[in-house]
């Protein structure tokens, strides 16, 4: 619980920030992995700064971007795949698992970006490598949160680390 600590006057003052229209000060993105032990899956949604993700997009992959425009949908469906594929990558009990891109919506000013893994049996460890945003900013704070049945960890990762590590 004391872990937790941290978070709550992060978040409620990203959320202020947000709602009162100021632009962020704050580099944080969050991930959260949930085993789902009768799916046998690993469950994964990503929560990204709208503004910093489409920045980074356009930055990497040379190309307009607008996650908002229907139009665009196909093209931004590509570009987040890809870059999130390269920017997170989970061991399970110390072997690679494999992500598979399920979609992304926008929610207010943040994009959140769902990811599965599935063959996943048990979760006794885990070891998260996130550089998202990385390459954008180098006061980066990517916040972890690994769910296995009713025990949660969580922790930050700050730039230039990337990696957690938790076991169950």
């Amino acid at each position: 619980m004391q872990k937790l600590k941290f978070l709550l006057p992060l978040l409620c003052f990203v959320y202020l920030s947000l709602s009162a229209g100021v632009r962020h000060p704050l580099h944080v993105s969050t991930a959260e992995l949930s085993f789902n032990a009768k799916e046998k899956s690993l469950e994964v949604s990503c929560r990204i700064f709208t503004d910093d993700f489409e920045s980074i997009l356009a930055k990497l992959y040379k190309q307009k971007t607008d996650l908002s425009k229907p139009s665009m949908k196909t093209a931004m469906d590509e570009v987040v795949k890809k870059y999130l594929i390269s920017h997170l990558q989970i061991k399970v009990n110390g072997k690679p698992v494999l992500l598979q891109y399920v979609g992304f919506e926008i929610d207010h000013e943040a994009t959140n970006i769902y990811l599965e893994a599935s063959k996943v049996t048990s979760m006794k460890n885990v070891e998260v490598t996130n550089t998202i945003l990385y390459d954008l900013f180098d006061d980066q704070m990517s916040i972890i949160h690994v769910t296995n049945g009713k025990t949660r960890n969580s922790n930050k990762i700050l730039f230039p680390d990337k990696t957690f590590t938790t076991n169950f």
